[in-house]
């Protein structure tokens, strides 16, 4: 099948394979830089007003690289669309995943400076976050599990290629926004904390660019109406769609409820996930591409 041009170009095998090289070379330089400006600060050497909850603990200076890695596991997202919804789906619990563990590095960060021991509301959140966390690697790792031992597709028609190339082009504008959104939060953020507000929330980002990744989801969900009427499929869809809009939801809700929207998104996405192999062993339709 002709693969787009542009999409081989941003989401190509080439472009990944730099961008994981470039994006581990990153997270260990701003590693680094970070650890020495939370050092500089606790030697009392710097004073950056605003930026006192980014360089007050030496745990903060995870907060960087897994910044980073979390930039490249939504690129790597981006590019599973075109291959499956359930490839998808699973890269989309990864990235969960690893944000929950950048919230628990953070809120750690906090408590550390409290130099309390007592069993408190803070100490009882992380808890939850972990149990959160465990949940969505399970998920994601029976995503993988599941997705990587699928039956391989017997055959490719006309309809099937042109539904792949639909998703490759919804893909490259998806990695366009992607960018946008990116360079967008960065500057707003970049002027909040030069305005004196560093604010380490989830929401950065995140919150606007799973707005567009449900908006991406439900056009292929659409658009695979015009390939195939099994309902199994549909169905399994429309859930792992409804999961996504769990998880942006929980994204923009602090404190344990949105540790509990995760819980609920990943026991919705496996339950799917799990009724759909388990009563569907039949040939793949066109969406198990």
């Amino acid at each position: 099948m002709d693969e787009p041009r542009l999409y081989g170009f941003v989401l190509g095998e080439r472009t990944d394979e730099f961008l994981r090289q470039q994006s581990i070379n990153a997270a260990v330089v701003g590693f680094l830089l970070h650890l020495v400006l939370c050092v500089l600060h606790g030697l009392g050497r710097i004073d950056l007003p605003g930026m006192e909850p980014l360089i007050d603990s030496y745990l903060d200076a995870l907060y960087t690289p897994f910044s980073i890695i979390l930039a490249y596991e939504v690129y790597e997202l981006i590019r599973a669309i075109p291959e499956s919804f359930s490839n998808a789906i699973g890269k989309q619990f990864e990235v969960v995943t690893l944000l929950v563990v950048r919230d628990i590095f953070k809120n750690l960060a906090d408590l550390n400076e409290t130099e309390s021991t007592a069993l408190y509301d803070p100490v009882a959140f992380i808890a939850v976050e972990v149990v959160a966390f465990i949940v969505l690697f399970a998920t994601a790792l029976y995503f993988r599990k599941t997705t990587s031992n699928a039956a391989p597709k017997l055959h490719a028609d006309h309809a099937l290629s042109a539904f792949v190339r639909q998703k490759k082009m919804l893909a490259t504008a998806l990695f366009v926004v992607y960018v946008l959104v990116a360079l967008w939060s960065f500057t707003t953020w970049t002027n909040g904390v030069i305005g004196g507000e560093g604010n380490l929330s989830r929401t950065v980002f995140f919150s606007d660019f799973f707005t567009w990744l449900v908006m991406s989801d439900i056009l292929i969900l659409l658009i695979s109406y015009k390939h195939t009427t099994d309902f199994n499929h549909l169905a399994r869809n429309t859930g792992f769609v409804l999961s996504t809009v769990v998880i942006r939801v929980g994204i923009g809700t602090p404190g344990y409820a949105g540790a509990a929207l995760f819980i609920l998104a990943s026991v919705l996405a496996v339950g799917v996930l799990w009724l759909n192999t388990t009563f569907d062993r039949g040939l793949a339709s066109i969406e198990a591409e």
